[in-house]
């Protein structure tokens, strides 16, 4: 009886922890989008994960496997936190001033597209099979598929779009670029305290970009409305602590196969968000874009998956890299 309750009550954890990681992380994009309506951009994101990281690292501190951080933890915060936070969620944060949540988050989808891609280029891992190879290609034409579906012809609308675009896919970009780094680097034994100290350290490069942007010099606290305000709280408690926390707990109590499924649903979820709270538009071209980017990472994260029981060392990180936002990973998470 006592085990029959046991299992029950594992159950319950796993399908909380799942629905964290599917929604709060889906809906980061959408509050992102609330947010910025009335908050500084770099500074309300860098502000957000600086009260985050905090929480993380005081947490991380009373838990068996704290460690002193080393100058090289340090390091490696510095460096992987820069290339998340600030190249990553801040790239995010600056696209949705012109594109939809939804087109976001569909976007940042490509991010395994990227991981994929340098982890044989710059780690010299064995060249992607026809698994992987038919995913990028196939996500890559999604992404077309998505680009030249909306974007105006022309018009300060149409470069705005643009800017959104090249933002989102650099921004993938650099949080895979950040990842494939940490591979290799010095970070501590606690994820805890590792996702801490780099939500710590990108946060220190988002508030600085904000400052040079001069933010606060056309911040006005007044105009600041209730719903930025809520965003931003959801942002820090769902998306980065509660967040986190199940994804953490998910990757030492579920198959990889299953915690990998988060890369493919979370944008499924933001476009429902978008579509039904925000009133985003979707046309048909969109949705089969967004249809062909989610089969591209099925591919490439069901054949991680299978080369996690071989030992992989990329699928490992992949499975193991502390998602500050898309996390994270979603890079908006």
């Amino acid at each position: 009886m006592t085990g029959a309750i046991t299992n029950r009550k594992n159950l319950i954890v796993l399908i909380a922890a799942f629905f964290a990681v599917y929604v709060f992380w889906g809906s980061t994009y959408l509050a992102i989008k609330y947010t910025i309506q009335t908050l500084p951009p770099f500074l309300m994101a860098g502000t957000r994960f600086a009260f985050a990281g905090s929480i993380l690292f005081i947490w991380a501190r009373f838990t068996k496997d704290y460690e002193r951080p080393k100058f090289e933890h340090w390091r490696t915060a510095a460096i992987v936190g820069t290339f998340l936070l600030l190249g990553g969620n801040g790239a995010v944060v600056l696209a949705s001033h012109y594109i939809p949540s939804s087109m976001t988050a569909l976007l940042v989808a490509t991010e395994p597209l990227f991981v994929v891609m340098l982890s044989w280029l710059w780690l010299g891992n064995r060249r992607p099979n026809w698994k992987v190879a038919a995913g990028l290609i196939v996500g890559f034409f999604g992404v077309y598929l998505l680009i030249s579906g909306k974007t105006s012809i022309g018009g300060a609308e149409g470069y705005g779009q643009w800017i959104g675009y090249a933002a989102v896919i650099g921004g993938a970009l650099s949080w895979a670029t950040g990842s494939i780094y940490g591979l290799k680097a010095s970070t501590p034994k606690s994820s805890l305290l590792t996702a801490g100290m780099q939500m710590l350290a990108g946060s220190v490069s988002l508030l600085l970009v904000g400052l040079i942007r001069g933010e606060h010099t056309t911040f006005d606290p007044a105009a600041v409305s209730s719903n930025s305000i809520f965003a931003l709280f959801y942002l820090i408690v769902f998306g980065s602590l509660i967040g986190f926390t199940a994804y953490s707990w998910l990757l030492k109590n579920a198959q990889p196969a299953m915690v990998a499924t988060y890369a493919y649903v979370n944008p499924v979820i933001a476009v429902i968000l978008g579509w039904s709270i925000a009133g985003e538009s979707l046309t048909a071209q969109m949705l089969i874009g967004a249809f062909v980017i989610v089969t591209s990472v099925i591919l490439i994260t069901a054949n991680k998956s299978a080369k996690d029981d071989d030992g992989d060392d990329l699928a490992t990180h992949q499975s193991q890299t502390p998602s500050c936002n898309r996390p994270s990973y979603s890079t908006s998470s």
